[in-house]
């Protein structure tokens, strides 16, 4: 053992003999002991063990290793923490400012950096830390606001419960801190959407939220901005006691192996997949950047000891997956006693996926306080009756946000259903490649994980870059196919429903459902891969005879959305309609029906659906050629008439018509 080791031992001794924690023989040999004491060889490691530390924790290479303390070494060397979860040294950085890790949080205290530690836990956390030209680089390069983004302001909002506060017109409307404020800009937002201009509010007023918003319309953002701002005006608070506490037992019981037993996070997020939960992640990255916040993320499928070593490296705001979250609890690795904020993200399909056993046991069957005492968020694209009253039990006198038509789609989105049959439906994807740009982002959807690899293998040999994403897939797989598909290098995604929801991958472009999901819930979060935050896209559906379950729901949703119905698919609706047939899809999707305002359980009295008479009574245009077969002829002109392939023009209609 080197000579720093010992001295960091000693260190430490010094530090624990006023709590009488040491053995009298440690006692009597730090007083003995001076700074230059030399050593001999074979009783270092024995000289080290008596300081309670096995051999290896205090090793040479480790010198930068963290101290809970956030003590230095005689030497001077500085308390650091290594890049998350893969014990790479590479993914850190030293400069003259501090060291940065890959998840991008700095370490600029002198006595500690961004874990619990005494010294920099004792600070303002409501001051930035210095700035790193190179984290900036990795954390922002690729924000974008959206080239349609003015069009936002004309999306209805509704809000219902008591004493709501006002929504905001800018970012500066509300008090978030210097911290914030400066990370808004970084990432080049220069208004907020609708959800956030109410929900931020909300928030900050500390008051429990149900939030239903379109896709891409910045959700994210608009919990994780006010919580953020709550935990650096707040501090640690009562989670830093229990850290100091949780530090000092752990040290005593398991006699050196130095470590971080359980963390407490500030705040909670859950999400229903593993792609979801690191999109967040990477977003409350973004805006802890600079901060003394270390967000953490912990899903399925990944190495669960990596990210138990990430976690003992401090976690103030833990976003999981509720399987892995409950596996992470029964370990004694996470604690939810101090848990101020929890945030449902796509609640709806967490219950749909059966995570609310999970959930259950996670929100009210162990050390989370009760609502009242945190505070809940719950957000979704769709938010029927059934998570409504499940809100109950979470969620405590709520504000019921409503921001655009729930469960609908954005009218950024030009939507195309084309009569495909089964046996065409590859030739007929070529020619919409062909037609779409080569930079442009295309995510081509498929019912199953044995079509998405046919497919994918089709489209290689055709001598397309792509590459796909399903349920089988390794992590690593998955997310190196995410990677190639967001660099660019993999244009084309061929991707099961694992990707359909919540993903955020910007400039998508295109989304293709070659395979037309069975229930209306799932093709509107599909096809809301494209059109994000203000930015117009294209979602194409191959529609045949197998998809005559949503033929109803596909109208009424296209009627909606003020988008081009093919006469044949009105036609399969109308004789539906007096058959008496909904088809299956119709059962779950009966939270499309209905006006703005049945919204809120708590306030209507009944659903107040929308007949069929009155949504063909809409003024509404036929494509392609008019028949069912939608011939090669209507094909070729349903597309170069509306500009297809590139020229996604919004036609001078804004959001609802006017």
């Amino acid at each position: 053992m080197s000579h720093v080791a010992v001295e960091n031992a000693l260190g430490l001794d010094q530090q624990f003999s006023g709590l009488d924690l040491n053995s009298s023989d440690s006692q009597s040999e730090g007083s003995s002991s001076s700074k230059g004491r030399y050593i001999p060889p074979h009783l270092r490691n024995r000289e080290a063990s008596k300081q309670g530390f096995d051999s290896g924790g205090w090793s040479s290479r480790d010198k930068d290793a963290y101290s809970s303390f956030g003590a230095r070494s005689d030497r001077g060397a500085k308390s650091s923490f290594f890049d998350r979860g893969n014990g790479s040294r590479g993914g850190r950085q030293r400069g003259r400012g501090g060291d940065y890790d890959r998840s991008g949080f700095g370490r600029f205290d002198r006595g500690g950096n961004s874990r619990w530690c005494d010294k920099s836990d004792e600070d303002d956390w409501s001051k930035p830390l210095p700035p790193s030209e190179r984290l900036e680089q990795e954390l922002f390069s690729g924000s974008n606001t959206g080239i349609n983004f003015e069009k936002y302001d004309d999306i209805p909002v509704e809000a219902t419960g008591s004493n709501c506060p006002p929504h905001i017109e800018s970012f500066s409307d509300v008090d978030m801190g210097e911290i914030i404020m400066g990370n808004i800009e970084l990432t080049r937002y220069t208004r907020p959407t609708p959800v956030q201009k109410h929900a931020i509010p909300i928030i900050k007023e500390k008051r429990d939220l149900m939030a239903c918003a379109q896709t891409g319309s910045g959700k994210t953002a608009a919990f994780l901005l006010p919580i953020l701002s709550q935990i650096y005006a707040d501090g640690p608070g009562d989670a830093l006691r229990a850290m100091k506490a949780i530090d000092v037992t752990f040290f005593l019981q398991e006699n050196g192996r130095y470590g971080r037993r359980k963390q407490y996070p500030i705040s909670l997020v859950l999400a229903p997949t593993r792609e979801l939960a690191v999109q967040i992640y990477e977003e409350a990255r973004k805006f802890a950047y600079r901060s003394r916040v270390r967000p953490c993320v912990v899903y399925g499928g990944a190495d669960i000891g990596q990210q138990i070593r990430d976690l003992e490296r401090g976690c103030h705001l833990l976003v999981a997956t509720p399987g892995r979250l409950v596996d992470m609890m029964e370990r004694g690795k996470i604690g939810l006693d101090f848990c101020k904020y929890l945030v449902l993200d796509e609640a709806d399909r967490m219950l749909d996926m059966g995570f609310e056993p999970q959930i259950r046991r996670i929100v009210e069957q162990d050390t989370m306080p009760p609502k009242g005492v945190r505070h809940t968020m719950m957000f979704s694209a769709t938010f029927p009756k059934e998570i409504q009253m499940l809100a109950r039990d979470f969620l405590d006198e709520y504000i019921f946000l409503a921001v655009g038509r729930v469960g609908s789609t954005s009218e950024n989105i030009t939507q195309k259903v084309v009569w495909v049959e089964e046996l065409d439906k590859r030739s007929f994807l070529l020619d919409l490649l062909n037609a779409t740009g080569k930079d442009s982002l295309t995510l081509v959807f498929v019912e199953t994980k044995k079509g998405a690899d046919a497919l994918e293998d089709f489209l290689y040999h055709e001598g397309y870059a792509c590459t796909s994403i399903h349920g089988d897939r390794s992590q690593r797989d998955r997310e190196e196919a995410l990677h190639q598909f967001r660099s660019g290098k993999s244009p084309i995604l061929v991707a099961t429903a694992v990707a359909a929801r919540g993903l955020d991958i910007s400039n998508v472009k295109h989304v293709i459902n070659f395979d037309l999901p069975s229930d209306i819930e799932e093709y509107v979060h599909r096809i809301g891969r494209t059109g994000r935050v203000g930015n117009l896209g294209l979602a194409t559906s191959f529609f045949n005879e197998r998809n005559v379950n949503i033929t109803k729901d596909l109208l009424d949703l296209l009627v909606e959305a003020k988008q081009e119905v093919p006469s044949w698919l009105e036609n399969m609706a109308y004789e539906q309609h007096h058959k008496g047939g909904g088809g299956r899809g119709r059962s779950k999707s009966s939270r499309f029906s209905g006006g703005f305002g049945a919204r809120d359980y708590r306030t209507s009295s009944g659903s107040s659906s929308s007949s069929f008479s009155n949504m063909r009574s809409t003024s509404i245009r036929s494509g392609g050629s008019g028949s069912r077969g939608f011939g090669g002829g209507g094909y070729g002109g349903f597309y170069n008439s509306e500009g297809y392939g590139g020229n996604y023009n919004a036609q001078g209609v804004d959001w609802w018509g006017n």
